[in-house]
């Protein structure tokens, strides 16, 4: 039940929303209709973080509460994915590595991996899994080779400080275990996908072999919903759009970051919700909401 303080709350969240608070004074395009429906949510409940900018220009799209902290769930796999690609240059030895999966590593959900008899894979072919299904038990493999340090180094090293891969993925949780797999904010998350797009993280190698991993992606049940892409093929430009991204989903958890380039412009995005997932109609309703963001992002580089 809400109180009528809560109430009260509410309405004055969603009326900073209408009075567009969180928008860039120099927008030209009109991303009214998601960031409306952004609106809507936080009246009833939701929290939303968001972010857009221009892919050429940096210039900020739209934004809502982009510097707060949000669970990301798998996004933080990308940090990962950057890790593991910083050591895969043509001279190291590890571009020839096989890595066995071992029964602490098991862990359901996500990834195919689970359901194959093949109990080894090299590490690119791993990381090749991460991206294109989020696959939670090359997830572990890879970290417990790799090391959680090493990829809170890197991290450190790219200056993300609100943006972090916090632990092993897990079937549950236990008060020992860190509360969320993954954390970050729409603001980190769009700088790194853009300076991935423009070869900046680490070296040019790295970013384009981070990419090609994540163009794999087969969610588009979110945000990219609404760019009418093949899910399980899209790593050319069709009808003038090119998109990379990577989604993270667990309870109470919806949130997605990428990349889309269009025939007119290029925009990098984020945006991520935490809600009280009681009701398949609340699930609905935010997947609409990030649906509708898709839409206005869809009619900037289109």
């Amino acid at each position: 039940m809400v109180t009528s303080s809560q109430g009260s709350e509410r309405r004055a969240r969603h009326a900073s929303f209408r009075r567009s608070r969180h928008r860039t004074d120099e927008h030209v395009e009109d991303f009214s209709r998601g960031f409306d429906s952004l609106g809507e949510l936080a009246l009833g409940g939701v929290q939303v973080s968001a972010r857009a900018t221009d892919l050429a220009t940096g210039r900020v799209l739209f934004s809502v509460d982009d510097h707060v902290v949000m669970p990301t769930a798998s996004i933080g796999k990308v940090l990962l994915l950057v890790e593991v690609a910083s050591r895969l240059g043509h001279a190291s030895p590890e571009a020839f590595t096989v890595l066995d999966r071992a029964p602490r590593d098991a862990v359901g959900d996500s990834g195919i991996w689970q359901h194959l008899q093949t109990p080894s894979l090299p590490m690119s072919d791993l990381a090749a899994m991460v991206g294109a299904t989020s696959d939670n038990l090359a997830t572990n493999v890879l970290i417990r080779h790799i090391g959680l340090e090493s990829v809170r180094s890197r991290t450190e090293t790219l200056g993300l400080t609100r943006t972090a891969l916090l632990d092993l993925v897990r079937d549950h949780r236990g008060p020992d275990d860190a509360p969320q797999l993954s954390i970050g904010s729409a603001k980190e998350l769009t700088w790194l996908f853009a300076s991935l797009a423009r070869g900046e993280i680490v070296s040019p190698e790295v970013s384009q072999r981070v990419v090609g991993w994540l163009s794999l992606n087969a969610d588009l049940s979110m945000v990219a919903s609404a760019f009418g892409l093949d899910p399980l093929a899209h790593r050319t430009p069709d009808h003038g759009l090119l998109l990379m991204n990577k989604t993270g989903t667990d309870g109470g958890v919806r949130s997605e970051v990428g990349v889309l380039r269009g025939p007119r412009a290029g925009v990098a995005y984020a945006v991520s919700m935490y809600f009280a997932d009681t009701q398949l109609a609340s699930r609905l309703a935010v997947l609409d909401g990030m649906r509708r963001v898709g839409a206005d992002l869809l009619e900037y580089v289109h």
